[in-house]
């Protein structure tokens, strides 16, 4: 075959494609291998056995943060970007070459699930960047570790296992977190060391945090929540008032829940009871000092000592304060005295009373102010059916419509008066249990209940009495029984059987006659009715001297009678 002196550029292609195996299309995109054929200015000059040697920067040589310790002769794999570029070299790189690698090997792991390892060398917006020998993979922030890092110096250039979270190597996209790992190795520590725990255990552990309902504690691997109301027996009202980051604290294992792996931890557990003998230290009736220290809509709690308090109801707060908040009448750490009134130890439940502590001003009243006895006080208030007045003591008397004066209906009777304005009346009843005062200010006008206070002033209802005329009103008479009996009132309508005779203006001051004894008022004074006394006497001579079948009329028995008596 004839040879040409001069080989077109198509011959020198195929010969060096010849003396490549054929195959140097194919270098291109490739992982070869290389001999190191000397270093110069930072760079490795390496052989693959292409027309020409190529250069690759000595940092891709050396781990992140550390220096190359390659040399001439060496042997190492390179990736072929390019046979060869404007100057006639070829384009290599080592970074490539560890990474298709490294992308080899990290699908092999990601399908099995294995773990990594790699370190982290830079940070990037929302993460940082981790070198998986050769492969870069993303570490978002929140996957750095089980709780936010501050500062992430101390693990960088350090290497340490990752777990493959997602990666497509068509965009060369790697996720990797290091929290999956620290999760799944506290998971291993904390069921390790749950099984070596038992309840009633006492155990040192170390506050982590403080939330509102109580802290969480570090038992050396898991956390143990130690609830606000195990702090301790006294009232605590955040668990920052006995506790802070860091302390370290000796605690009681008192649940465990080994589903859940949640522990619940107390520390008053380890403290004395305060509530055993707690009967026989507050007895029913004493009086005790305390503080307050809660007020509610409903009452106020006292601490008698630190682990044991009571309640004092809205309704055991004050004698005469009704219907008021708590907040009115103690205030929060105020020093009060209490009464105790029930003590349930099984349910640690004391009842107090803050009045009963106090005199009680009905019976100092009742003791200082006797039936029949003259008070003064300011009318507070007006109602339907009376008013009520302030008395000494703090306390309110009710004058009854019907007890306010003589004479008039008791709706005009409280046209009489007004609020604010000063009056006097009579001590009619005082009932301590149910806290009732009955005044009466009719009672102060010609005298009242008979000398002595009693009922009726011995006089008894239907019994016939001689009374002699106090005073003439319009609606009827004042009327007193002898000289010094008690005094009473005859209505107009009682002064006679017939219209005529219902004339108060027909009888004169002075003037005595006989009248009946029909009941008494709600102050026990006697009422008397000449009305009934003459419907009596008729009846009594009915029965006495006529029958059905005499003939006789009313007349002549009434006058047989009248003769009978007089003779």
């Amino acid at each position: 075959m004839a040879t040409t002196a001069f080989p077109s550029r198509d011959d020198f292609a195929a010969l060096l494609n010849e003396s490549l195996g054929g195959e140097n299309e194919g270098f291109e995109g490739r992982v070869v291998t290389g001999t190191v054929t000397g270093i110069e200015n930072d760079m490795a000059v390496i052989d693959v056995g292409l027309k020409s040697e190529g250069r690759v920067p000595l940092r891709e040589f050396a781990a992140p943060g550390q220096k190359s310790d390659l040399k001439v002769g060496d042997t190492v794999e390179v990736y072929v970007d390019r046979i060869e570029n404007l100057h006639g070299e070829a384009m290599l790189s080592r970074d490539r070459a560890r990474r298709e690698a490294a992308w080899d090997k990290l699908e092999t792991e990601y399908a099995a699930g294995n773990r990594v390892e790699g370190v982290i060398f830079g940070r990037v917006k929302g993460g940082f960047t981790v070198d998986l020998g050769g492969a870069v993979a993303f570490l978002p922030g929140s996957q750095v570790d089980i709780r936010p890092v501050r500062d992430v110096g101390p693990l960088m250039d350090l290497p340490q296992p990752f777990q493959i979270l997602k990666m497509d190597r068509r965009r060369g996209n790697i996720v990797v977190s290091r929290r999956a790992i620290l999760e799944e190795t506290r998971a291993e520590q904390r069921s390790g060391l749950i099984q070596s725990l038992t309840e009633g255990q006492v155990v040192d552990g170390v506050v982590k945090n403080i939330t509102d309902y109580g802290a969480f504690v570090d038992l050396g691997g898991i956390d143990g929540l130690l609830h606000v109301t195990d702090i301790s027996y006294k009232r605590v009202g955040h668990p920052s008032e006995v506790l802070n980051i860091g302390d370290t604290v000796k605690v009681q294992i008192i649940r465990i829940n080994r589903e859940t792996q949640r522990i619940s931890l107390g520390m008053k557990q380890l403290e004395s009871d305060p509530w055993e003998g707690a009967s026989a230290k507050y007895p029913i009736g004493g009086v005790f000092q305390g503080r307050v220290t809660n007020i509610t809509e409903y009452g106020a709690f006292v601490e008698l000592e630190p682990g044991i308090e009571g309640l004092v109801h809205v309704s055991e707060m004050s004698w005469t304060k009704k219907n008021v908040h708590p907040g009115k009448i103690v205030s929060t750490s105020q020093e009060v005295e209490v009464a105790v009134l029930e003590v349930d130890e099984e349910k640690r439940r004391i009842s107090l009373g803050l009045k009963q502590a106090q005199a009680n001003p009905w019976s100092a009243f009742a003791e200082k102010h006797p039936v029949g006895t003259e008070v003064e006080g300011e009318v507070k208030n007006a109602t339907e059916f009376g008013l009520f007045v302030g008395l000494d003591g703090d306390v309110d008397g009710m004058v009854h419509m019907s007890d306010i004066a003589w004479g008039v209906t008791g709706e005009e009777a409280l046209n009489l008066h007004h609020k604010g304005e000063t009056v006097k009346a009579v001590v009619l009843d005082v009932d301590v249990e149910k806290e009732r005062i009955s005044l009466g200010m009719k009672q102060l006008e010609r005298g009242g209940v008979a000398k002595g206070g009693t009922a009726g002033g011995g006089v008894s209802k239907n019994e016939t009495v001689t009374v002699t005329v106090l005073e003439v009103r319009d609606g009827g008479l004042e009327v007193q029984v002898g000289d010094d009996g008690p005094t009473g009132f005859i209505k107009r309508t009682d002064l006679g059987r017939d219209r005529d005779e219902q004339r108060p203006e027909r009888f004169q001051i002075g003037q005595k006659f006989d009248a009946l004894v029909i009941g008494f008022d709600r102050s026990k004074k006697p009422n008397f009715s000449i009305k009934a006394l003459q419907i009596a006497e008729e009846k009594q001579a009915v029965a006495q001297y006529g029958s059905s079948d005499s003939g006789a009329s009313l007349g002549d028995i009434l006058g047989e009678a009248l003769k009978q008596k007089q003779g």
